[in-house]
């Protein structure tokens, strides 16, 4: 279900500086006036995952927001000695079981057209707690794409 929410050219804009530039660590997308996603916070480059959870929630637990973020690790494959380091973009919806109902349903159903306008993002996931947006729950599902 579309929700007639559009994607500003802004959000494209700066995915291109995290995903080519490598300008910033993370993006925060809310939707303004339940109408546009738009830019709320930029990550600078040198931040941490733990900075982006917080300016994630920054808004409060009744609110939602979509998050893009520049995962680094490192991976070691199967049978060698080497490791080499792995960038991941991910996106995330953030949706707290504490939000209004109206709220999460335009951010769900959303969520594609901001899935389908920001091109290359490796994989796209939907939290509600913490516990879902831990660091290492969603390193571990990036992981799991990786060739052993």
């Amino acid at each position: 279900m579309a929700s007639g929410v559009t994607v500003a050219d802004a959000c494209k804009k700066v995915y291109e500086e995290i995903k080519k530039d490598k300008k910033h660590r993370y993006v925060v997308f809310h939707i303004k006036d339940e109408k546009q996603i738009d830019i709320e916070v930029i990550g600078e480059r040198n931040s941490t995952y733990d900075q982006f959870l917080e300016d994630l929630q920054k808004a409060g637990p009744q609110e939602c927001r979509y998050g893009l973020f520049d995962f680094e690790y490192t991976h070691q494959c199967q049978g060698t000695s080497e490791s080499s380091k792995k960038q991941k973009l991910f996106l995330l919806c953030w949706c707290p079981d504490t939000a209004k109902v109206k709220k999460k349903m335009v951010y769900s159903s959303s969520y594609d057209a901001l899935k389908k306008s920001l091109v290359g993002v490796h994989k796209a996931f939907q939290a509600t707690d913490h516990s879902e947006a831990s660091q290492e729950v969603i390193e571990e599902k990036l992981r799991s794409t990786d060739r052993q």
